[in-house]
């Protein structure tokens, strides 16, 4: 197999480790006849009376589906709340395993057009709020969520109306506020966010399984965490809309609730009546793929499953372990060619300011590899892009063909050519199956893709000013490049996957 058909190997063995169905039934088992016990990853729940469902988020119907198809007769009711035509799109796709059955118990919404709260997504909030308040200290309450989950589950504490609190989020975003900011307002307005859902189930066994699509995999911020307490306050909104200057024109009914609810943040023993469990994450994704890598016979690193920052520096950042890998693979991993690349590694990282992320230690673990055995090095999370085109494309094809033009560039300005000893493959994906508003779920490059792409008349830094990278893509050899999964009914971010391996020398 050539080293593109390892990447996409490892892609797809990557993300059908977090599809719904595999994911939930390695997590959740059902247990015993006469008093069953609902497992998850080994702690065990008593179904003592009734089992009941709900869920939001892009990937839930087909958890809903398989967490469905595990519980079999003790579930006794479910709703849930999913994206504006989910069901079309995955019966087109024909992915029939991530729809529930003719006969099913549970209730399916459809809402939140666009991704944005509207009266459809309200419904399945009231609905799911209505279940919830209804179950007893002796049922069980199963939890699905995803991420899309915030949009799903709108429930304005009242008299705030759905407009109101819409209107006031999009004022906030138009002022600059971040998207940490805008979460702790909706949260402190919402009987469903911030804990609400679990508060209102009380005392009922809530047991939510999560599909974070988050970087760190934080339980209150995923989905603005319905079931996790909150770790901010009243006083935190508070601050928020003083620092927009917005304390003096909110709505009559958004200053009634703030001004008659608790200052100080939940305490965690109000919450000992829910397990929050993560089921899927960027991390296990990962984690899969360098099983399968190391099958494969490559070194295998994870750098990381929190990298962010703006798509150019990240190229930048993988061009440089590129670099260095290929000289450590010529010999040249001492020296002053080496300390200068690992000098400017750890500027990049500490710019882009990647959680969790210890570069140094990475470097001390790339060291002890040598050109003997393949290389590969993993990671995800999501990275931006500013828009200065208008062109088409998506973060992880603008990240490919970034990559592919540094690479180009790095070998051109090699004197003794030590990457030219490499042969080289970079791939970044989203795990969704969709990256931005293209078909493809990303794309991958090598160090040949700019000249041989000038023989095609295609100039990739033009593309890349009009953030132009799917036409590219779509045009250079007949779309090959592209990486086209379809839907895919997860989501834990990116991937990204980089294969090096020594060329034979005469």
């Amino acid at each position: 197999m050539s080293l593109c058909e390892h990447a996409l190997s490892l892609f797809r063995s990557a993300v059908g480790t977090v599809r719904p169905a595999p994911m939930l039934k390695r997590a959740v088992k059902l247990q015993g006849d006469g008093c069953p016990q609902l497992l998850v990853k080994g702690q065990a729940f008593p179904v003592k009376r009734d089992l009941y469902l709900v869920g939001f988020g892009k990937a839930v119907l087909g958890m809903a589906a398989a967490a469905e198809e595990i519980l079999g007769d003790h579930l006794v009711r479910g709703i849930i709340s999913v994206p504006l035509g989910i069901q079309e799109s995955l019966q087109r796709a024909g992915m029939q395993e991530m729809l529930l059955k003719p006969q099913s118990k549970i209730q399916v919404i459809e809402g939140a057009k666009n991704n944005l709260p509207d009266p459809e997504a309200l419904k399945g909030a009231v609905a799911i709020r209505e279940l919830a308040e209804g179950l007893t200290a002796d049922d069980l309450l199963l939890v699905l969520i995803s991420g899309g989950g915030s949009a799903l589950l709108p429930a304005p504490i009242p008299p705030i109306l759905l407009e109101e609190k819409e209107k006031l989020t999009r004022t906030l975003a138009s002022r600059g506020a971040a998207i940490q900011e805008l979460n702790i307002v909706r949260k402190t307005l919402s009987l469903l966010k911030g804990g609400g859902l679990a508060r209102l189930a009380y005392p009922t066994q809530v047991v939510s399984l999560i599909l974070s699509d988050v970087i760190g995999d934080p339980l209150d911020i995923i989905a603005s965490g319905p079931t996790a307490a909150s770790s901010h306050s009243v006083q935190d909104c508070l601050q928020i809309l003083a620092k927009y200057n917005l304390l003096l024109s909110l709505p009559e009914s958004v200053a009634t609730v703030l001004s008659s609810s608790p200052t100080k943040p939940t305490a965690p023993e109000d919450y000992s009546h829910v397990c929050n469990i993560i089921i899927g994450s960027n991390t296990l994704a990962l984690d899969e793929a360098k099983r399968q890598a190391e099958g494969l016979g490559y070194a295998t690193l994870i750098l990381s499953t929190a990298i962010c920052g703006e798509v150019g520096r990240v190229a930048m950042l993988y061009c440089q372990l590129i670099r260095l890998v290929c000289l450590g693979f010529a010999g040249l991993g001492e020296g002053p060619l080496s300390d200068r690349v690992k000098g400017n590694l750890l500027q990049l990282a500490a710019e882009l300011e990647i959680p969790g992320l210890n570069l140094a230690e990475f470097l001390q673990a790339l060291r002890g590899l040598g050109p003997e055995r393949p290389v590969c090095i993993l990671a995800g999370g999501e990275t931006t892009v500013q828009l200065q085109g208008t062109g088409k494309g998506g973060r992880n094809q603008e990240l490919a063909l970034r990559v592919g033009l540094g690479l180009h560039r790095a070998q051109a300005m090699e004197t003794s050519s030590p990457p030219g000893r490499c042969e080289i493959i970079f791939l970044s994906g989203g795990t969704d199956g969709q990256d931005g508003p293209t078909e493809a779920a990303g794309a991958f490059c090598s160090p040949e893709l700019v000249d041989e792409a000038l023989q095609e008349g295609l100039d990739v830094e033009a593309f890349l000013s009009n953030n132009d990278s799917y036409t590219f893509f779509s045009r250079f050899q007949g779309g090959h490049h592209l990486l086209v999964t379809g839907l895919t009914g997860t989501n834990v971010m990116d991937i990204q996957a980089i294969l090096i391996r020594a060329t034979e020398t005469s």
